[in-house]
Order: structure tokens, then sequence, then C-alpha cells
């Protein structure tokens, strides 16, 4: 990992990256340091109010002529979502992404999204605040990321597990902000049944967490768990082009030999219901991969990624 200030002085620091003489905002998120890590690569540590002050990293994989600190220009943003006990450093550790030759155009956007944040604002007992992980990706980032590292307002977004429920609620959640999203092996429907609501609940409890801060008690708090729902959001889908895929939990030709998967197996029952949901919706523009055999792993997630991209470039590349 090289430190940019060693690499490139002119992008050693965010202060150096804004505009000659603009003062730190007083308010929003605030880049307070750069890292270099690999060709096209850079890392923002991001101080965030959205997370109580506290300082979360994001890493760009950048495109062939992106300059920081050019505000003349502004690149199409493909928004790259971790799942659930990853990191903003999943998909390039785990995929070929940085070496997809139709990215080269592309500003992709990794962020910390939580070991378990779930791309939500959690609840916290009806108090609200830290963390709002949805505050801070779609109000807070995107907003730094657009006035002073490139990032353009063409946007789409894609994810896994976890982040594959997020691009689905951003999507829903903020109509129009993004002009496709692809979910693989998404929980898109943690309502569909109780071993549903049970696993998720499971999740949300990871690191000792109190799994009722996220999004409350599935029953007295239905709403909310509503509210975060993509089969109860498919109206608000309908009308942008959606990529789901899923395997079916049992052994598949990416897997060892003997593996399985419950975890996918519940998964694929949540995109079935979703796709079922969303042809009833009217959406017209939804993409399926229901692949048969196959975990919850990450050769299928590179694989579908792959399946997916030229679906999210179209998107990034059509006009208004």
């Amino acid at each position: 990992m090289l430190a940019l200030a060693s690499a490139a002085p002119t992008l050693a620091t965010a202060a150096e990256a804004s505009p000659a003489g603009a003062a730190a905002p007083a308010r929003g998120a605030e880049v307070v340091a750069v890292t270099r890590v690999a060709d096209r690569q850079v890392d923002l540590s991001v101080r965030s109010p959205a997370l109580g002050g506290r300082t979360v990293d994001v890493r760009l994989l950048t495109p062939e002529g992106w300059t920081p600190g050019d505000r003349s220009r502004h690149w199409p943003t493909l928004w790259l979502l971790h799942g659930c006990c990853g990191d903003y450093t999943s998909w390039t550790a785990r995929t070929d992404v940085a070496r997809i030759d139709s990215l080269r155009d592309v500003l992709v956007v990794m962020p910390e999204g939580g070991w378990n944040g779930w791309y939500s604002d959690w609840w916290n007992y009806g108090r609200g605040g830290d963390p709002a992980w949805e505050t801070f990706h779609t109000g807070e980032l995107r907003r730094l990321l657009e006035r002073d590292w490139g990032a353009g307002s063409t946007r789409a977004v894609a994810g896994l597990s976890m982040g594959g429920q997020g691009a689905l609620l951003y999507a829903a959640r903020h109509p129009g902000m993004f002009r496709a999203a692809a979910s693989y092996s998404g929980s898109v429907h943690p309502l569909l049944d109780d071993e549903s609501t049970q696993r998720i609940l499971g999740f949300f409890a990871g690191q000792g967490n109190d799994p009722l801060r996220v999004w409350g008690d599935p029953v007295a708090q239905r709403d909310v768990w509503a509210a975060h729902d993509p089969f109860h959001l498919a109206r608000n889908l309908a009308r942008t082009p959606l990529f789901l895929s899923s395997g079916d939990g049992t052994t598949g030709p990416l897997d060892p030999p003997g593996s399985t998967s419950e975890l996918e197996a519940d998964f694929h029952r949540q995109n079935q219901a979703l796709a079922a949901r969303l042809k009833r919706a009217g959406a017209k523009h939804v993409v399926t991969d229901f692949y048969g055999p196959g975990t919850h792993s990450w050769p299928y997630w590179q694989r579908e990624l792959h399946s997916s991209l030229p679906m999210l470039l179209r998107a990034l590349r059509t006009e208004g």
C-alpha cells in the first residue's frame, strides 16, 4: 500500500485535491486521508457525521484519464456494495473487477458498509442516529464524490448478499438516483417467512449487537421492516432496469464437492418471490439468472457481475 503523499504529491491530501483556497466543509462528510493502493485504485478515508463522526474508508477504482480535483469532468459511476462480514476491499480482493476492460471509463465506488450495517439508518429504538449508513452513502458520500472526486450524476448500483439488498433498497428508496440495479444472492425479501426473518436477525446480532437496533422487532415494527424489504418496495422498482441472480444452495459447478448452503437456498426463495412480485407490479426490465445449483460464494458473484455488466453499463451510457 502506497501513500499518495509519496506517490503523487497532488493527491496527498483532501485539501490539495479540492479547489484552491476552498475551506474544509463545516458540515457533511470530509476526506481526511487519501491512499493509492494499486494502479487505478485509491482509498479515501471519510469522516462522517451520519456515522457519529467516525472515519470509514471508500475504495475508488478510477477510470483512465481521471484526475482528482478536476471539476471539469464527471464520470458515470457504478457503486458496488459488499456483503455482510466483508468490507470496502472485498470486491477488489475477491474478484477481477479491477481488470475488467469495460470499466476503464467508469468510476467504480466501493464504500464501507459496516460488518453488518445492512445499508440502513438504524432504528435504535426509535431514536435513529449512528449508524446511518443510508444517509452516509446516498447523501454525504454521494455529494462529496460529485463535488470533489469526479463522480457524475449518472449512476448504477450492484451488490452481493447484504449488498444486493442494499442495492435494491437504495434504488427503491431514492427513485431516480440509480439508472439500474443488480443484486447477486441478495436478501431481497427478509419478511418472506419466519425462517428468513430469524436468519436476518441472526446477522443483525453479529459482533455482539442488539439485533433490534437495526429495524426493531419484525412484528412490533413491521412497518420499519417492510420499508427495508425490496419485495414490499416493488412498485418503486418497477421502472428501473434490474438484474436478480441466485443459486439454489446445492453443489454447483464452481463449488468444492459436497458444498451446500441453506443461506443461498433461503435467498433463492426470496429472489423468486421478488421476481414474481415485480412482474405483478408491471416491471418490464427485469433480468433474472436463477442458475440452479450453486452456493453463497464469491465465484458465482464474480460470474454474475460479468453477466450483469452489459445491462448496468447500457444504463450508464444512455442519454437522458
